[in-house]
Formats: C-alpha cells, sequence, structure tokens
C-alpha cells in the first residue's frame, strides 16, 4: 500500500496472515528502511513464519486491546526478534511485554510513516486504533458490516467511536481484525431487507468466502453505504442493532 507520510511518499507493504480460527495479523513491511510492524499478533509462530517467508524480521509490535487473541504471540515475536511492543496504556498490566503505553492523540513512528492512536472504546475500554495517512488499523472496534461486542465498553462508547472512524476520509482502507463479513452481512440483510447496498455486499462477500478468498481490508466508504453499526444515528438505535445481532442466529 503507499502512504503519504510526513517524510514524504513511501511504500508501505500490508500483508493479511489468517490466524487462530478468525483473526487477522497484520504485518506492515516498508521496504525503503527495512521495518516490519506486526498488529495484533494473537499467534506468534504465524507472525515470525509470515516475515520470514518474505525475507522480513518484525521490529516492532502494535497492541490494539489487551484480549489474548490479539496478543498471546507477542512474547514469542520478542523473544524472537527483540520487537518493542506498543499499546494501549490503559489496559497495562493486562497483557505481557508492553514497552510504550499509547493515549489518545499519541503519534507513532512505523518505518518511515508516522501513524496516529485514537482511543476508540467499546469492545475493550482502553481500545485504541493506528491511523495512517489513508489507512486505521482498527482491531475489534470497526468489522466490515459490523462492530465488536460490548465487553467492557457502553452502547454510547462504542457508537461514540464508531462515528469517529466514519469521519475519516471515504478512501480510508480499514483493516479488522477477523473475518466476521459474511456473518455480519446476512444479519444486516435481515434487519433491512431489501438496502441496495446491503444485498450488493451480501452477495460479494457471499462469492469471496465461497472462493476462500478474504473479505477484507474494506474502506470507509462502503461502511457509510452499507454498515448499519456505522449509519446508526444514535446511540439507543446502535444499541438495539447490537443487542439484535448478539442473538442472531
Amino acid at each position: 500500500m503507499e502512504v503519504d507520510a510526513e517524510h514524504g511518499r513511501l511504500v508501505i507493504e500490508v500483508v493479511a496472515l489468517p490466524a487462530l480460527s478468525d483473526n487477522y495479523i497484520w504485518l506492515l513491511h516498508d521496504e525503503a528502511s527495512g521495518h516490519t510492524a506486526v498488529v495484533d499478533p494473537g499467534d506468534g509462530r504465524i507472525a515470525l513464519d509470515g516475515a520470514a517467508a518474505r525475507g522480513w524480521t518484525i521490529d516492532q509490535v502494535l497492541i490494539t486491546h489487551w484480549h489474548p487473541d490479539h496478543t498471546a504471540g507477542t512474547a514469542a515475536v520478542v523473544e524472537a526478534t527483540g520487537a518493542k511492543v506498543w499499546g494501549p496504556e490503559a489496559e497495562r498490566g493486562k497483557f505481557a511485554g508492553l514497552d510504550h503505553g499509547l493515549s489518545d492523540g499519541d503519534r507513532v513512528t512505523i518505518g518511515s510513516a508516522e501513524a496516529q492512536v485514537w482511543h476508540v472504546p467499546g469492545h475493550t475500554l482502553g481500545h485504541i486504533a493506528f491511523i495512517l495517512d489513508g489507512h486505521a488499523f482498527v482491531g475489534d472496534t470497526l468489522f466490515a458490516g459490523g462492530c465488536g461486542r460490548l465487553f467492557e465498553g457502553t452502547p454510547e462508547q462504542m457508537h461514540a467511536s464508531l462515528q469517529r472512524l466514519g469521519t475519516l476520509p471515504e478512501k480510508t482502507v480499514v483493516y479488522p481484525a477477523h473475518e466476521y463479513t459474511l456473518g455480519n452481512y446476512r444479519f444486516l440483510a435481515a434487519e433491512v431487507p431489501g438496502d441496495t447496498a446491503i444485498e450488493r455486499r451480501l452477495a460479494e462477500v457471499t462469492a469471496l468466502r465461497e472462493a476462500g478468498q478474504p473479505t477484507v481490508p474494506t474502506t470507509i466508504a462502503e461502511e457509510r453505504r452499507s454498515n448499519l453499526f456505522l449509519r446508526a444515528g444514535s446511540a439507543a438505535e446502535f444499541a438495539r442493532l447490537r443487542a439484535a445481532k448478539d442473538s442472531f442466529r
């Protein structure tokens, strides 16, 4: 992917590594500097092997939130590479190995690029996202066609987090951490029958999954069009949708 950054135009390659049952670990490689970061390494061996297969060495770990399917592989990556770990300061102590605690508005250098940290609570209270120019690594806050469950936060918090992400430019590429898209759009199609944007997207993601292909990344433009959670006009409407999705089969 191409990123316009403060230090000039550069090329960062982003690779999705499927892990566990439905997670994605994201590798970011800056060819100019040789720097490689990994986002949410729930499985350290998959992260290390994915980098090694491309001749890369991970030197930075970026954590969006503390859940083990996002952090359990951190120790293996650090032990193998000496990488340093950046993650939410508010969740310090909930996962091991945090070197650099981050809060809303902080900035993180990723190779030759710079990411801004956004606090996006709801799924967990300390959840953060990494926002580069045109790219957003959002963990379990925003999914293609959905959003994370409210394990710690309130509907008001998650609604505000989604609304904030929705202010990003339409072309922003969004990198969620799970392959939940088909189930999400089945729910959305049942919730609002006949919605053309949802029906179109459901057909697209059904074909992708039948072909064994990933349905992410997505874009802010797509989520504005077809994701009811992002389209919800109030926290009350969001709460109703989230409760309906929690019980949807």
